[in-house]
């Protein structure tokens, strides 16, 4: 079987200080995922870059702030992104496909299905598909999550073999390396710690929009889905083949989690929850580690309209969020059993299943 790898390039990597692309930047990237694509892999690229290659031509001094600014940017910018990435490509006799996806595109399991097969399609012709998010509709401040939840996103949907986010950085360091010489790099990552995400600082170049931190965000998704992700560097030629290979330049987020069904990917990934359960520490155990179902009488409070069919999100005491899954209960029926016995709930009310979340229906974050 092809071993299928997803690359995300940020805008850092692709462009000047100044904003415009670097031309000889993209076709060194280029000639490394040609060398994957050669070797027998199968490539999907995921790119940022349109808002700074196209801000500086339309005359603006620096990155635009203004949604309807980004916006126009991006409508030129993504033209001069997909023509320097075919005559990139072009000299390796390599053809690229362009994929626009809005955060919908996920949320709607029928244009998902639609993506999965035009990517699978293209896959199996020898095409690179070249993956951005379509910045000239999105209306959520362009952000993906800065293309790095988009590129993990990506990874679980076409259930890749690894999923490679290069940076600036070679990998997570204690500190930041530019200000602390005593920072030190982490090699290697089993679980996402709080402490790993305080590790993390912001963005770090004025023509990119996504920091370390994103990056971290962005391998836990993958790592639930069972894709285990490289973040670091490809500066020299081969440097991208090391990074496949485990001997990279930069941090490995380990997993042992097996592959989300495309329904898990969608309640836990994809889905736009319609309303919020806070469950007490008994109910948040069993969800996370003892593999059970979520009964009403774990539940504390709830928030939002939802029916049943609905996705909701599950968050504990303390409001952070464990999970997501598809209620069984009417808002109005679970406000009024939340915390009883199963006895108590069944004399009150008529559910088909006594479950709130049936663990079969359950995606832990």
């Amino acid at each position: 079987m092809q071993q299928r790898i997803v690359v995300k390039i940020g805008s850092s990597s692709l462009t000047s200080d100044e904003g415009g692309l670097t031309h000889a930047k993209i076709e060194f990237f280029a000639a490394e995922l040609a060398s994957l694509q050669q070797r027998g892999c199968q490539v999907l690229l995921v790119t940022s870059g349109a808002v700074a290659a196209g801000f500086r031509r339309i005359g603006y001094k620096a990155r635009p702030k203004q949604l309807h600014e980004k916006q126009a940017a991006a409508s030129v910018g993504q033209a001069l992104l997909m023509q320097a990435y075919q005559e990139a490509f072009a000299r390796h006799d390599l053809v690229v496909a362009q994929i626009l996806l809005t955060r919908s595109d996920f949320s709607n399991r029928k244009r998902g299905h639609n993506a999965m097969a035009t990517i699978e399609e293209l896959l199996k012709r020898g095409v690179i598909p070249i993956i951005n998010e379509n910045d000239t509709v999105s209306v959520d401040e362009l952000k993906f999550s800065e293309n790095d939840t988009l590129s993990a996103l990506v990874a679980n949907l076409v259930k890749a073999q690894r999923l490679i986010i290069l940076t600036d950085t070679d990998g997570l360091y204690t500190d930041d390396p530019r200000h602390n010489p005593e920072a030190t790099r982490i090699d290697r990552v089993d679980v996402i710690t709080g402490e790993l995400l305080r590790f993390a600082g912001g963005s770090g170049s004025a023509v990119g929009t996504g920091g370390m931190r994103s990056k971290i965000e962005a391998a836990r998704i993958a790592m639930r889905g069972g894709v285990p992700v490289f973040v670091g560097r490809a500066a020299e030629p081969g440097d991208l083949l090391l990074a496949t290979d485990g001997s990279g330049k930069g941090t490995y987020f380990d997993t042992t989690a097996g592959g989300l069904s495309m329904k898990k990917q969608w309640v836990g990934f994809h889905s736009l929850p319609q309303g919020k359960i806070v469950v007490d520490r008994g109910a948040e155990e069993a969800l996370l580690s003892g593999g059970k179902s979520l009964l009403p009488v774990g539940i504390r409070e709830l928030e939002g309209d939802f029916h049943p069919g609905d996705v909701v999100e599950v968050v504990n005491v303390d409001r952070i969020p464990i999970g997501r899954g598809v209620v069984n209960y009417a808002s109005w029926q679970l406000q009024a059993v939340a915390g009883l016995s199963t006895d108590e709930v069944q004399r009150r009310i008529d559910v088909p299943r006594i479950e709130v979340i049936h663990r079969d229906e359950w995606v832990a974050v």
